[in-house]
C-alpha cells in the first residue's frame, strides 16, 4: 500500500525535521519539507500531497497567503491543512479555520498531539476514498452532487473546501436529526474531542454564507448542535 505523502512548510530546520521524524515513524507515511510559500506552492502543483502541515511565519509567501491561494485553486483546494503558529490568540486561531484550514495547533506544541491530529485526518482521507457513492441532494435551492463534488446554490456553483463539503454531507446524510457539535468532530473531523468545538462553529459559518439563501437550512440547535431540514419543510 502506497504511503500518504505529507508536505511540512517550515522554515525552522530543526523543527521540521523533528516533525518528519516523528511521521515517518509514527504513521504510514513519507514527508518533504520545504522552508518557504513559494517553494510549497511549486511542490505542490508538482504532486499535490495527502496532508500540508503549514507554518504561518515563511520567508516570501507566509502561511495565510499559501493557504488562500491553495483554497482558491481547483486542483489543490482539497488538500487538507493543518496550521502551525506561535500565535496563540483565538482570533489568530479562528482566522486560520476561517481561511479553509482543517485544523491548528500553536507552538509549542505536542509532537504526541500533532501524530494523534495527523492520523486523524490521514484516516479521514483514506475513508473518503473508500466511501461508496453518495448520490445527489436536491431541494428547491440547493443541489450537491456528492458523487462529482460539485455544490449549486439557484444554479450557481459553490465553491467549498474539502472540509466544508464534509461537513454538507454529513448534515445532508442526517437531514431533520440534530448533530452534536462532539459528534461532527468525530464523524467530520475524525477527531475524539480533541480539538476545540469552535472550530465546528467556524466551519458552519462558513458553509452557510456559501451557500446563501440555502444556508438557513442549516439550523442551530441551542445548546444541543446542528441540522439539516428540507427546504421544503421551511
Amino acid at each position: 500500500m502506497a504511503k500518504h505523502r505529507i508536505l511540512i512548510v517550515e522554515d525552522e530546520r530543526d523543527i521540521a525535521g523533528l516533525i518528519k521524524h516523528t511521521l515517518e515513524r509514527n504513521t504510514d507515511s513519507e514527508a518533504e519539507i520545504v522552508g518557504s510559500g513559494d517553494t510549497a506552492l511549486k511542490a505542490m502543483t508538482e504532486r499535490p500531497p495527502d496532508l500540508l502541515i503549514l507554518d504561518l511565519n515563511l520567508p516570501v509567501l507566509s502561511g495565510v497567503e499559501v493557504c488562500r491561494i491553495v483554497k482558491a485553486r481547483s486542483d489543490l483546494r482539497q488538500v487538507p491543512i493543518i496550521m502551525l503558529t506561535a500565535r496563540t490568540s483565538e482570533d489568530d486561531r479562528v482566522s486560520g479555520l476561517e481561511l479553509g484550514a482543517d485544523d491548528y495547533i500553536t507552538k509549542p506544541f505536542s509532537l504526541r498531539e500533532l501524530t494523534a491530529r495527523v492520523r486523524a485526518v490521514l484516516r479521514r482521507v483514506a475513508d473518503t476514498a473508500d466511501r461508496p457513492p453518495a448520490g445527489v441532494y436536491r431541494d428547491a435551492h440547493l443541489v450537491a452532487d456528492f458523487d462529482a463534488v460539485s455544490v449549486a446554490v439557484d444554479g450557481t456553483s459553490v465553491r467549498l473546501t474539502r472540509r466544508e463539503f464534509e461537513l454538507l454531507h454529513y448534515l445532508v446524510q442526517n437531514k431533520n436529526r440534530v448533530i452534536s457539535r462532539d459528534r461532527l468532530l468525530e464523524r467530520v473531523w475524525g477527531y475524539d474531542r480533541s480539538i476545540e468545538t469552535r472550530s465546528v462553529d467556524v466551519h458552519v459559518g462558513r458553509l452557510r454564507s456559501k451557500l446563501r439563501v440555502s444556508g438557513r437550512q442549516i439550523e442551530t440547535v441551542v445548546g444541543l448542535g446542528y441540522r439539516f431540514v428540507d427546504e421544503q419543510a421551511n
